[in-house]
């Protein structure tokens, strides 16, 4: 499915994960006469991007009932802004929630009995066309509105499905969450370069080019992680020895464990 044949597409929230999306629908294709997007303050780039493509921002008339919604905000605000949601969409409109925490059944009691919804857990690098992203459909959702889910989500990036929600909350965890994890390597990389005795900005290039080089390696490679982290290691050597320290105990195997299972229980605190 083309996302021109997704429909029209309302946008409510169009900050750092919606905003991200909407900038890759429309380097994907999708026409911003196709969107509607509602938010009070959107940040003065995203207002610029709407303002360039015409598209229609906090129209003061409902129009016509899109053929999706999605929500993309706070999870800590979705009691106040649902409810003014609900009253812009037709019962067959469906609702596609990119917020952490809330179930389907929680989403769907906003909106009217049968209301087709799908939750998709995505992930930042969705603005350059490397996302993750995960959905998970309710039963009223149509073939065909999980396949518009699909389309809109695969021109983002890569797109997985999973039938039990339960599992929804590891996979924030992991790719959700995820980049911040990588974004901190490269930030306490840099900063140990620094200590080690480079200047600033040399230490801070050196562990960017080091990160976004080893993703596109591993992106771009069939070799799984473990093997590609081999090649790099000469017995005896350097990296052997830095990999003496990270694999050790305890290491960053048991603190990205940790760490995963923090993010995953806030997800579930978050479900409400």
């Amino acid at each position: 499915m083309s996302l021109q044949s997704v429909g029209t597409v309302l946008l409510v929230g169009a900050g750092q994960m919606g905003g991200a999306m909407l900038e890759g629908w429309l380097a994907g294709g999708l026409p911003g006469s196709q969107v509607t997007v509602r938010d009070p303050g959107p940040p003065e780039r995203m207002a610029a991007l709407i303002a360039r493509e015409g598209i229609a921002l906090n129209p003061a008339t409902r129009g016509g009932d899109p053929d999706i919604c999605i929500v993309a905000v706070k999870p800590q605000v979705i009691d106040a802004v649902l409810p003014e949601v609900a009253p812009l969409v037709g019962p067959k409109t469906l609702i596609v929630s990119v917020v952490a925490g809330p179930t389907l059944s929680r989403l769907g009691g906003y909106f009217s009995a049968g209301q087709p919804v799908v939750r998709v857990m995505p992930n930042t690098p969705s603005a350059v066309g490397r996302g993750m992203s995960v959905l998970c459909a309710n039963a009223h959702a149509s073939d065909a509105q999980v396949a518009a889910t699909r389309a809109l989500m695969s021109a983002i990036g890569a797109v997985a499905e999973i039938a039990d929600e339960t599992q929804m909350d590891a996979v924030t965890a992991v790719s959700g969450s995820g980049p911040a994890y990588v974004f901190l390597l490269a930030e306490v990389l840099a900063a140990a370069g620094k200590k080690a005795g480079l200047p600033a900005e040399l230490a801070a290039t050196l562990a960017r080019q080091t990160v976004a080089g080893a993703g596109e390696l591993l992106y771009r490679s069939d070799l799984d992680p473990a093997t590609l982290r081999k090649n790099v290691t000469s017995p005896n050597g350097t990296t052997a020895a830095a990999l003496g320290v990270l694999m050790g105990e305890p290491g960053m195997a048991e603190l990205l464990e940790k760490a995963v299972a923090a993010a995953a229980k806030r997800s579930r605190e978050l479900a409400g």
